[in-house]
């Protein structure tokens, strides 16, 4: 045992020094007991189910059921005659009381052998008891699956990130950072340290969860690969709640609540979306970082048997069919899982050291728009009959596919996710005002020669370096995230459905270059926003970040707020709306030519915004020395 605990100590530090103070005596013996009792009181729950004597011979586990059934059915169409004949005696002879009175005995006649059929026991020899253990296990099975996943992902970043927060508080998290162990190694050891208590539960549950999987009659491999899904699940909350640990300290105490209280609720909505339509949607993908679908595909018979499963069997990737078997979609969820995780531990492994740099470096935050878009477009590019032209008025609908409607389906749905990305990459990757000043002053000391100052300054800081303005590396993450749209744009008439007759708008050439010009639009007014955050990340004032948000959240929403409380609509005033945020709107109604000029007058503010911008870093560059002697 000490040479076990030695061979630990040495392959992971930090994992030893989590599970020293956590693997007591007692509180591995509660753990256990808790785990054993939960399973022990669940199996009870579920056996005072039991079919007995009093079985009712309409219970879905009597052989009996389907002539009880019948008899019932046959009793009810007979009352409902008598009813008829009551209701055509009244009409038509209000006077014949006497017939209305013998039939309204024999219903009352027939309701009561309704009432003694509900009351026949079924007996106990026609009893289904295979089927009913059967059930009996899937019930088990399906509750010890949703406590799993509950128990796991939310109590597991709740104590990840209280951890971090209390060793924050203690003082004793910079001394973790100054040990000579790689920060993966740590990072690792907490993730694999902190929960060990949520782990031995489970896993004393785990004998007993493929028990009652197996007697259920579910597929080993079913079982195998729900395991492997949520342990991928789980590396990945768990590196996001580290990352949230890390990064986002200013919640304090309140830190571990928000954290594990966004997981139970991203896991509640997810679970109660089980059953929309949503396979053809360009951001499924944020669906399958919740394991509550793959679980329902792989168990369609427990509790979420009112998933429709079958559609998930739909699910395309660049029309590749990946929904097509099981080994096609836990695939999928393992990759996006391990995209994600990668994500994450890029930020981690930064954060670690100093929590005060950039969550991402600028050359990461091209891969991050990057991978988002393939994401998008993956998902976007699905075969499916999604457009109805003619449906005649007797017969079935004429369907068929059509690229571009369903680009334009998904298109709003892109564009929000790229604004989300957009605006957390300007929080995240503008510098303030210090580290400019520095970048500003000493970029020099680390080239040689005037035109490699310039080189240096244009073509290298300003898109890789982590100290220089904003500005080239927004323009970048831009360009990459409008491509696609671009490139879609001068593709429509290739990709145009010959049936199609109502998408002239996106076929007509002076339309498509609206549309275009409408895309560099919305480009320039975000370059405007990244200009004014940059320029407000510069001020004096300790508030400098309430003046960001300020301004973004002015140029965003008071244009729209302001047209739409003076009624000024895109149909009637269209060259309102082309100095909004969402230009698009007035494109129809707007020329080709107001919308160029429109378009460099945005260009003519974002030049300005740019050039007093770096005039005024040039100023912070300059030395304090100089400052002194100009003054004098």
């Amino acid at each position: 045992m000490n040479d076990l605990i030695s061979k630990l100590g040495d392959w992971n530090p930090q994992f030893f020094r989590e599970i020293k103070g956590r693997l007591k005596v007692f509180n591995v013996a509660l753990a256990i007991a808790i785990s054993l009792f939960g399973q022990l009181a669940l199996f009870l729950y579920q056996l005072r189910e039991t079919p007995t004597e009093f079985y009712s011979t309409e219970g879905q586990y009597c052989f009996l059921r389907p002539e009880a059934l019948e008899k019932r059915q046959l009793l009810n169409r007979q009352i409902e005659n008598l009813y008829q004949q009551i209701s055509q005696y009244t009409r038509t002879n209000p006077s014949g009381k006497s017939k209305i009175t013998e039939l309204q005995s024999q219903i009352d006649r027939l309701q009561q052998k309704v009432s003694e059929l509900s009351n026949q026991y079924c007996p106990i020899d026609q009893l289904n008891m295979p089927i009913w253990w059967r059930d009996h296990w899937q019930y088990i099975f399906s509750t010890l699956t949703v406590v799993f996943i509950f128990t796991l992902l939310v109590a597991g970043t709740y104590l990840l990130i209280d951890n971090l927060a209390t060793e924050e508080r203690r003082g004793t998290l910079n001394f973790i950072r100054l040990s000579p162990q790689p920060a993966t190694s740590i990072l690792i050891g907490k993730m694999l340290g902190v929960p060990i208590l949520v782990y031995l539960v489970i896993l004393s549950a785990l004998p007993f969860h493929f028990f009652a999987g197996r007697s259920a009659n579910i597929a080993t491999s079913h079982i195998l690969s729900f395991w492997i899904v949520a342990i991928a699940c789980c590396i990945f909350f768990y590196s996001a709640a580290l990352l949230f640990g890390l990064y986002f300290r200013w919640f304090s105490g309140f830190q571990p609540w928000l954290g594990s209280g966004a997981v139970l609720l991203f896991l509640i909505i997810t679970m109660q979306s089980l059953w929309s339509p949503y396979v053809t949607s360009a951001g499924i993908w944020i669906k399958f970082f919740s394991p509550f679908d793959i679980t329902a595909y792989l168990f369609p018979n427990l509790m979420l048997h009112r998933y429709k499963w079958e559609m998930l069997q739909n699910v395309q990737f660049f029309y590749l069919p990946i929904g097509k078997n099981l080994v096609g979609l836990v695939s999928l969820h393992i990759l996006n899982y391990g995209l994600g995780t990668y994500c994450l531990w890029q930020g981690l492994t930064r954060c670690f050291r100093n929590s005060n740099i950039s969550l991402f470096s600028k050359g990461q935050s091209y891969f991050l728009v990057t991978y988002t878009q393939v994401l998008l477009w993956g998902f976007t590019f699905q075969y499916m009959k999604n457009y109805s032209q003619f449906c005649p008025p007797k017969g079935s609908c004429v369907s068929f596919y059509d690229v571009n409607y369903q680009m334009t389906q998904n298109f709003g749905l892109i564009l929000v996710f790229n604004l989300v990305l957009f605006f957390g990459l300007l929080a995240t990757l503008s510098p303030h005002r210090q580290t400019v000043q520095d970048w500003a002053r000493y970029r020099h000391q680390n080239v040689s020669g005037e035109q490699d100052v310039r080189n240096h300054f244009w073509l290298a800081d300003l898109v890789w370096g982590e100290k220089s303005p904003i500005l080239v590396a927004a323009l970048i993450c831009l360009a990459i995230a409008s491509a696609p749209v671009i490139i879609w744009l001068f593709l429509v008439p290739i990709l145009n459905t010959p049936q199609t007759s109502t998408l002239n708008l996106w076929i007509n050439q002076v339309n498509r270059l609206n549309l275009i010009l409408g895309v560099a639009m919305f480009v320039t007014l975000m370059m405007i926003y990244a200009a004014s955050v940059q320029r407000a990340l510069l001020m004096k004032t300790k508030k400098r970040l309430l003046w960001a948000f300020g301004f973004v959240f002015a140029l965003f929403f008071l244009p729209q707020f302001a047209l739409t409380i003076l009624r000024i609509t895109p149909s009637i005033h269209p060259t309102f709306w082309l100095f909004s945020t969402f230009p698009w709107a007035s494109l129809e109604f707007s020329s080709t030519l107001v919308i160029f000029v429109a378009w460099l007058g945005e260009l003519v503010i974002l030049g300005l915004l740019i050039w007093h911008l770096f005039e005024h870093i040039k100023i912070l560059g300059e030395s304090t020395t100089k400052a002194l002697l100009v003054k004098d």
